[in-house]
């Protein structure tokens, strides 16, 4: 995640955070988790967008080499956070190794202004933040471990502090710099999904303001205008629109 620190990430699809699923109210969302017969660890997933069964967590519980197949029908509009909960205190250790990510319910008849007119978007970008507890040896150095549960219980120790080393986007610190700059055109709406699985942030555009925000993540209320910086709870996942009126540089 940054040059002198590395984890053992934990992963949906591989990356961190996870995809972002999209699907439209009242649709039946199918999943199916593998979990690689190379792997040491029983996961599941957790939808927040799911209604019953823990979000699917219960009924998603795969050991390694294994697989399962469920399926829940999404019947709230709006964005919602998906993390890995497979019990006690290993649900926090999963979720800040990289286990989270993030599912767009979006309203049947498309999303609407504050005046209630249709609205469309040319582009969506998801941005997760990602808080991490690593562990330093007695030189103050960060630790690294031959497998994911030969660190769990130092990370343990530092969790319990609730003392976090490192607070990144998408995973890793340049994700979303350099080469990897999220860019639009000048008259571009752009729809940004911001998420955070385990702790609360507060999310500013610097050069610009929420031309619409949909507070607490939610399609079934009216956004808001003119916003300059948003709270995202943990466990939660907003989404904003904005529209790109100059050349410029947008920093988060």
């Amino acid at each position: 995640m940054t040059p002198d620190a590395k984890i053992w990430a934990l992963t949906y699809n591989g990356s961190v955070p996870g995809p972002l699923i999209v699907v439209h109210q009242n649709d039946y969302v199918q999943v199916t988790i593998v979990n690689p017969k190379t792997n040491t660890l029983t996961h599941n997933i957790d939808f927040h967008a799911a209604t019953g069964g823990l979000g699917g967590g219960s009924i998603s519980v795969v050991s390694p080499g294994q697989q399962v197949t469920f399926r829940f029908k999404a019947i709230k509009p709006g964005v919602f956070v998906y993390h890995c909960a497979p019990g006690g205190i290993m649900v926090p250790l999963h979720v800040v190794s990289g286990m989270n990510g993030a599912i767009m319910v979006l309203p049947r008849k498309g999303l609407t202004d504050e005046n209630g007119n249709p609205i469309t978007f040319d582009k969506a970008y998801y941005v997760a933040e990602q808080d991490y507890y690593i562990p330093k040896d007695k030189d103050g150095n960060y630790k690294e471990y031959k497998t994911p549960g030969e660190g769990f219980f130092d990370m343990m120790g530092v969790l319990k502090t609730l003392t976090l080393s490192h607070i990144v986007f998408n995973g890793s610190v340049g994700s979303l710099t350099g080469k990897n700059a999220l860019t639009a055109n000048v008259g571009d709406k752009v729809l940004f999904v911001t998420s955070e699985a385990n702790r609360d942030t507060r999310i500013h555009l610097i050069g610009g303001q929420a031309d619409l925000l949909w507070q607490g993540g939610s399609f079934s209320i009216k956004p808001v205008t003119n916003y300059e910086t948003w709270s995202v709870v943990g466990g939660s996942a907003v989404v904003m629109i904005y529209k790109f009126r100059e050349p410029e540089h947008i920093y988060i």
